[in-house]
């Protein structure tokens, strides 16, 4: 899968979670659309460019340690960034949003990838 493909599945399956996670939030439709989209587009690039170039300063390349460690670095810099995004914007329980979109989109990406 490219990037695009993979970002946009991702906002596909996380911008719902992040609107429901803001209802009722008095922003506007463009704003409580910006947050969501926000969240995951500040995240994703670095996911999917940085985070894999991280094992080869570990001393791994091509092993399944080494996958399920950067998976687990990546998804928690997700989730945390995602979070604290969404807290600084008043956002009630946002580590537990941002589990549920994270959760939900990697679910997802890894049994399509599969």
């Amino acid at each position: 899968m490219t990037w695009i493909g993979a970002f946009c599945l991702t906002q596909v399956i996380e911008i719902p979670v992040y609107l429901a996670a803001q209802r009722g939030s008095g922003r506007s439709r463009f704003g409580t659309v910006a947050v969501a989209f926000a969240a995951s587009a500040m995240t994703h690039p670095l996911v999917w460019y940085l985070f894999p170039l991280l094992p080869r300063t570990w001393g791994c390349v091509a092993s399944v340690r080494c996958w399920y460690q950067y998976m687990v670095l990546a998804e928690a810099f997700a989730v945390l960034v995602e979070a604290v995004w969404l807290w600084r914007r008043g956002v009630a329980r946002p580590l537990l949003w941002s589990l549920l979109a994270n959760g939900l989109s990697v679910t997802v990406g890894a049994l399509l990838f599969w």
